[in-house]
């Protein structure tokens, strides 16, 4: 038989070849390339491991003929073209976790040079100036840390922190009462965090939701005097913002290991008093850069030679006697993970999944593991079937399966219904034709509706005349129809109206939504 072939085409730490050969690989080392000579050469290999440097690019998959996998050591992937990988059946692999020690470090060490003013005491010292009195620090101890992200880094600097003896406080969607508790932190919503917090860390993936969650609105919510540290993402703070409050004093310090464009070669906050920076170094440790080349060795190495997938991107793990049977069904988990998902994100507790039905007589694992993908694809570019299960074990979520042996009025059906504050929250669909997924029931109420696109969700009282209005604003606002689904509670009672639109709802057009009589509720959703 012979043996998969690996290149790793970008430095790294000598351990993961010797890993490639002692589990049945064999390894070429060549780094350096121009994507010329890569694209030249990448036609001989089954695997490819790299770290930043190599672009996987389409052109490079068109040429790889052969590859099979993608280990990208460490957890940033934006230099691989992933949608291209999928269609071409290249599996791609990341380390989520072997930074995660490294990170929080960081992000505590920021904190202690933020609060004793370390670079700027230093260059003073080492100008010949000893300014002995200019800087007057803070104390950690006694401090309210406010964590945005409690996750696996997250969690890893609250625990550094109370052993600190700083009090945690934090904001994250999926983080459970009862996991904050075992963590020693209090969960609050942003707001409060953002009230009562002396030091602020972020530790949370970029997306459509994080996008400059702390923006100038945000910033001004902040008590004044707050240090803030970023070691997560570019991207989550708006740094021109950022840079006034700096020079107002409303924010007291800021240190950032990542910017909105990298490398930084200019910002808006170079030169700021109380400013520190570094140049995305939260990896940036001997310990680690070995933890994940072993991992994404060990990783590729299983799926290569025995067909195990660890942190895939674009694969679930099925087995190929599963596969067709499921995935239609995993198409409408996944569907109806996202639909809850962004209608009832808030202070998620709980989770159960049921089926009926035929749905009951397959296995439950991958209908789960879609829906919870679904549901946190919002909140994490990373997310997919293989690690969504782990990120909801991880945030305390309490995630349950039912299986029912009857049949209802439909002959199979899936119901995702979670817990939160205001209550449970249901939706239920089905599939068409055995292949097709369909929305049948919203909060409990009937409305049968394809979930593609982008959507509006609206609901308000049922009263003659709303349907009327509601075309009348989007069509005066170009925004065309596609389809037009409604259902409601009984007449004259709550009505649901879910419409898809040919193109994205602007906040414009949502604020003027709400204002139309009786709109209890508008969301914009996108699938």
């Amino acid at each position: 038989m012979t043996k998969p072939r690996v290149l790793i085409s970008d430095k790294m730490d000598p351990n993961a070849a010797a890993i490639f050969r002692e589990r049945g690989c064999e390894v070429d080392e060549i780094t350096g390339e121009t994507p010329e000579q890569l694209i030249a050469r990448i036609g001989d290999y089954d695997g490819l491991a790299i770290r930043s440097s190599t672009k996987v690019t389409k052109a490079v998959l068109d040429a790889a003929t052969n590859l099979k996998v993608i280990g990208r050591a460490g957890i940033g992937v934006d230099n691989v073209d992933i949608p291209a990988a999928s269609a071409k059946g290249v599996v791609v692999m990341n380390t989520p976790f072997g930074n995660s020690i490294t990170t929080a470090e960081h992000a505590i060490a920021l904190i202690f040079a933020l609060a004793r003013q370390l670079p700027e005491a230093d260059a003073s010292t080492q100008a010949g100036k000893w300014e002995k009195n200019r800087f007057m620090g803070v104390e950690v101890t006694g401090k309210t840390l406010g964590l945005i992200g409690a996750g696996n880094i997250g969690s890893i600097v609250a625990s550094r922190a109370l052993g600190l003896r700083m009090k945690v406080v934090a904001f994250d969607p999926f983080l459970t009462p009862e996991r904050a508790v075992e963590m020693g932190i209090e969960k609050v919503d942003l707001d409060a965090l953002l009230a009562r917090a002396d030091f602020i860390t972020l530790h949370t993936p970029l997306t459509d939701q994080t996008r400059n969650i702390l923006n100038r609105e945000n910033l001004a919510k902040t008590k004044k005097g707050v240090r803030i540290v970023n070691c997560a993402r570019g991207g989550l703070i708006d740094e021109a913002a950022l840079k006034d409050a700096l020079d107002s004093g409303h924010v007291a310090g800021a240190a950032l290991d990542v910017f909105e464009t990298e490398p930084a070669k200019a910002s808006p906050l170079f030169g700021t008093p109380n400013f520190i920076c570094t140049p995305h170094l939260g990896a940036s440790t001997n310990e680690a850069q070995v933890n994940v080349a072993l991992q994404v060795a060990e990783q590729m190495a299983d799926y290569l030679v025995n067909g195990g997938v660890t942190n895939a991107l674009n694969m679930p793990s099925l087995s190929a006697e599963e596969a067709p049977k499921l995935r239609p069904y995993m198409a409408l988990a996944e569907k109806l993970g996202s639909l809850v998902g962004q209608l009832a994100h808030d202070n998620l507790t709980k989770i159960s999944i049921e089926v009926e039905g035929a749905a009951a007589q397959l296995n439950p694992k991958p209908i789960t593991a879609a829906v919870l993908a679904g549901l946190m694809k919002n909140y994490s570019q990373t997310v997919n079937m293989v690690n969504a299960p782990f990120l909801a074990r991880e945030r305390g979520l309490d995630v349950r399966e039912v299986r029912h042996d009857r049949e209802g009025v439909y002959h199979t059906l899936v119901r995702v219904t979670v817990g939160t504050s205001q209550g449970e929250r249901s939706v239920a669909g089905t599939l068409f034709g055995n292949t097709q997924p369909r929305l049948v029931e919203i909060f409990g109420i009937g409305i049968e509706a394809d979930l593609e696109g982008d959507m509006l969700y609206i609901v308000n009282e049922d009263a003659p005349g709303f349907i009327g209005r509601i075309g009348t604003l989007l069509g005066e606002s170009g925004i065309n129809i596609g389809t037009f689904h409604l259902g409601r509670r009984n007449a004259g009672g709550e009505a649901v109206l879910l419409l898809s639109l040919d193109n994205p709802i602007s906040q414009g057009v949502m604020a003027e939504a709400c204002k139309l009589p009786g709109v209890k509720t508008v969301k914009a959703l996108a699938f």
